[in-house]
């Protein structure tokens, strides 16, 4: 049957229309994916250098092994600090980019917290594809020791730490909180506590058994037993420092695993508690410090690890 003017005009409409919602779909397969690299805290990466305030001073470099990589920035009051409690920083960027002097890593927390008697130190470490996470925890484990060995000479208190990291350093920080084994073997000491800024990765085993982003193949590899000793949540066996797990609740992923680690480390009788906030992943990291409720309740959590410590972040020395 031959097609009459009114089908031949109306499949002409048809293509022209698809045709037309093409770069609409394109834009929206665009912003799918932004807000999917969003989510898993690929976009988190910010090289831009911290401005560092007046009244602070900075170690730069300060060597903690042989590799190049090895090196960590000590912030300190411009007067001199005296017994000061330490905030340990450990940085993201899915176990193989970032570094220690990024403004997200460091600004706000610097000019929030030496400013009050806190020396904080923001550590490096070796990274994918040579350096694979627990090994990357270990390296964590050694800056700590020679923080701690040398805090004296900076005024700082050697039993007066808290690990704190971001992303992935907040896997790292939270394997050493599950198996501080892994730390003291290293030569490292009892820390306070332990401050998780927005982990995915509580839980490797359940991410490398469901669909995954091939950042976390390169991490972890396809061995089960690799999975199981890299995840905080299956290393968690017994009581350790009090854990405040930050998660962000525009994530699918990162309140969920904080709440389940939460929930054994408690059944342990270890103190952990979640803080959701309605911020992205880089804003968990790059906010804190900034006056307002956020910083308040992480400094809340603080307050409770030792009675110096809430003395400092009330301003009193």
């Amino acid at each position: 049957m031959k097609p009459t003017n009114a089908t031949l005009y109306s499949g002409l409409l048809t293509v022209l229309l698809a045709c037309l919602c093409l770069p609409a779909t394109a834009g929206n397969l665009r912003e799918r994916l932004a807000q999917r690299r969003a989510a898993a805290g690929l976009d988190a990466v910010d090289t831009t250098p911290a401005t560092i305030p007046p009244g602070v001073r900075v170690l730069r470099d300060v060597p903690y092994g042989g590799d190049p990589a090895q090196r960590m920035d000590v912030y300190l009051p411009a007067q001199g600090a005296t017994h000061a409690p330490v905030i340990f920083m450990v940085h993201g960027g899915g176990w193989a980019r970032g570094d220690k002097t990024m403004r997200s890593v460091v600004q706000n927390k610097v000019a929030r917290w030496v400013p009050r008697g806190f020396v904080l130190i923001s550590t490096n470490y070796r990274m994918l594809p040579g350096t694979r996470p627990i090994e990357q925890a270990r390296d964590v484990a050694r800056a700590l020791a020679v923080a701690q060995g040398r805090a004296a000479g900076w005024g700082a208190d050697r039993d007066r730490f808290i690990l704190m990291g971001h992303s992935a350093g907040a896997h790292l920080v939270g394997l050493l909180a599950a198996e501080p084994a892994l730390a003291y073997d290293r030569g490292a000491l009892p820390w306070l506590g332990t401050v998780s800024l927005d982990s995915a990765a509580l839980n490797v085993v359940a991410i490398m058994q469901g669909p995954h982003l091939p950042l976390y193949d390169a991490a972890f590899g396809d061995d089960p037993a690799y999975w199981r000793a890299a995840s905080p949540l299956q290393q968690l066996k017994t009581r350790g420092v009090p854990f405040l797990a930050v998660c962000s609740t525009r994530r699918q992923a990162s309140c969920p695993q904080a709440r389940n680690f939460a929930t054994k480390a408690n059944g342990l009788h270890m103190r952990a508690q979640v803080l959701g906030e309605d911020l992205t992943h880089r804003e968990i990291n790059e906010q804190l410090g900034q006056p307002g409720d956020y910083t308040a309740q992480v400094e809340t959590f603080l307050a409770t690890l030792d009675p110096v410590v809430a003395r400092r972040l009330n301003g009193r020395r």
